[in-house]
């Protein structure tokens, strides 16, 4: 993948990030229409090699079942989102926002609300220059909020520091992180969601216990597992949906609910030809609101 070669550029996003988005770019360049989520903003930031396409980890059969998850959760979040924009929500929430493209893709909506896309400085230094490269630019109403938790720094306090309105409802959403964090930490970060106005929204991502993953992909996950400890960035927490409803009940919320892959397939997957849906039993979908 490309890096820019002036060495005072910002870090480039993380590797996970950068795959997230190219699966979502690849949902869109090999799947059969009607695509569940429209998105190679990504790509374009990237402006990856020209043989990306033949990474291992871009295989289009082993990633198939993976990019039907990514691309779901996205569409599922962005829904969830735009409903409560209609109940009259107006702050958007993003932690560990990596390559996240709503607000590009959807400017129309994403202008009624205020953004907060909170996530390590370098990567997110990058995407601000990159997206001002391609034209995207930074309206005010995208805040970036640069907070270094590898230095303890806080996300709440970052919130704070970037304008955000405590007296007003939120819809916080988290994917692809709870697994790197450690139960307590995840209790923690529910905590302070639930502590928000009343009318906030959590959505955020929990990966099962791999041995409950299905059969097609759980080489796949273990895959991942393994690289993210090789990596230095293990694998921390594993919830059932039980347990992660009790955590955040625990936290505080007064609803949660488990959003399940077979829920997402009904919704977004019915009545195609090609059998694309994500799995059961791998990374599903935690929703709790405040009173």
């Amino acid at each position: 993948m490309n890096v820019m070669p002036d060495h005072h550029q910002p870090a480039a996003p993380e590797s996970t990030a950068a795959r997230v988005a190219l699966w979502r770019a690849l949902h869109v360049e090999i799947d059969h229409p009607p695509h569940v989520l429209d998105d190679v903003i990504g790509l374009k930031l990237l402006a990856p090699d020209p043989d990306w396409r033949r990474r291992g980890d871009m295989d289009p059969q082993f990633t198939r079942p993976f990019r039907a998850s990514i691309v779901a959760r996205a569409r599922f979040i962005e829904d969830l989102v735009l409903e409560q924009a209609g109940r009259g929500v107006t702050q958007y929430v993003i932690l560990g926002a990596g390559l996240d493209s709503f607000a590009q893709r959807r400017p129309e909506r994403a202008s009624g609300l205020r953004i907060f896309e909170i996530d390590q400085p370098g990567p997110q230094a990058w995407k601000r220059q990159r997206l001002i490269e391609l034209g995207f630019g930074v309206p005010d109403w995208l805040r970036f909020v640069p907070v270094d938790f590898e230095a303890g720094g806080s996300w709440h306090d970052g919130l704070m520091r970037a304008g955000f309105d405590t007296g007003k409802p939120a819809i916080v959403v988290s994917t692809g992180v709870s697994m790197y964090l450690s139960k307590e930490a995840n209790a923690a970060t529910l905590r302070q969601v639930a502590a928000l106005a009343p009318g906030s929204t959590l959505a955020m991502t929990f990966l099962f216990p791999l041995q409950l993953a299905d059969p097609e992909v759980r080489p796949g996950l273990e895959m991942a597992e393994k690289g993210a400890r090789a990596s230095g960035t293990p694998f921390l927490s594993f919830f059932t949906p039980a347990e992660i409803i009790a955590l955040a009940r625990a936290a505080g919320f007064v609803a949660a609910c488990h959003v399940s892959a077979a829920y997402l397939t009904q919704r977004y997957f019915a009545g195609r030809s090609d059998g694309l849906r994500p799995p059961n039993n791998a990374e599903e979908l935690l929703v709790a609101t405040t009173r």
